[in-house]
């Protein structure tokens, strides 16, 4: 049975931004109510060029979650994705932790490389070149799994040194929340999530989606994972209502297990509603 999940990119709504929080409260309950799984929000500090001007409005991400934590109640919450420079993996790591507490096991770790330059120069945080952004995402992954485990002892990398990974208390998630590595890349994002990760992320049409999936297939094989164990989750823009149902079904049909839904005008909950009573309905159906 596929799962479904909601990303809002998107937070200048008529009336923004003194209605804000009402109507990010409001589309949770509905994402909930209709039965998505996942609720994701951005983790920028900027607007995208492809969605709106830089100087829309933009939440932080991980306040933004804990914010959606005290009005829901069972759908999980995420970040798709928090670039790795933008926090000192530990700080991040606590961050997550303190979401997965409070919010009663329902949080995402969703992390990658990075790729937005002008808001990091925009705000003065560093953006270090493309192979060393690697370099400290699989540092990352390796200290969130030290942190999420029974070593508190030190970490030490190229790009980070930890006298102590001490993260109390732990997540209630077990073993541990779910690590989602955002992105496509053949050679070194997908590599990434055959080593550390719980859920992939990708986009593209089926064909691409499918062919994704076989490298990954490929890169399991290769340490010795099992393809099985890594979910797969892709994120499409949506078409409201009905005209949702044959795209989705050709990404399932590609081998996502987990349909990302991102672009809906979430401040009209009869949108968010159709999913529920018509989208969903229908895919479950095959």
């Amino acid at each position: 049975m596929p799962k479904f999940g909601l990303q809002i990119p998107f937070f200048s709504w008529p009336g923004s931004p003194d209605n804000d929080r009402q109507v990010l409260a409001d589309a949770a309950r509905a994402a909930e109510d209709a039965g998505f799984s996942s609720l994701w929000v951005m983790d920028h500090f900027f607007q995208l060029p492809m969605i709106g001007e830089a100087d829309l409005d933009m939440f932080e991400g991980y306040t933004t979650l804990s914010y959606l934590a005290g009005v829901t109640e069972g759908i999980t919450l995420g970040t798709l994705v928090t670039g790795v420079t933008y926090r000192h993996p530990a700080l991040l790591v606590k961050q997550v932790t303190t979401l997965d507490v409070l919010s009663g096991a329902r949080a995402w770790l969703g992390i990658g490389a990075a790729w937005f330059e002008r808001e990091h120069l925009g705000l003065g945080v560093p953006f270090p070149p493309v192979a060393e952004r690697f370099e400290r995402l699989e540092e990352a992954l390796q200290i969130a799994g030290q942190m999420w485990s029974d070593d508190n002892g030190p970490y030490k990398g190229k790009h980070y040194t930890l006298e102590e990974t001490i993260c109390s208390p732990q997540p209630l998630s077990r073993p541990r929340p779910p690590v989602m590595v955002g992105g496509g890349g053949e050679r070194k994002t997908l590599r990434l999530v055959a080593k550390y990760a719980d859920a992939c992320n990708v986009a593209g049409n089926p064909d691409e989606i499918s062919h994704k999936f076989d490298v990954l297939k490929r890169h399991c094989d290769d340490v010795g994972r099992n393809y099985d164990e890594i979910e797969r989750t892709v994120m499409t823009i949506a078409p409201p209502g009905e005209a949702a149902i044959d795209p989705a079904r050709k990404l399932i049909d590609a081998g996502a297990q987990h349909v990302i839904f991102t672009g809906l005008p979430v401040h009209n909950l009869d949108v968010i509603a159709t999913f529920g009573n018509d989208v969903f309905p229908a895919l479950d159906e095959g």
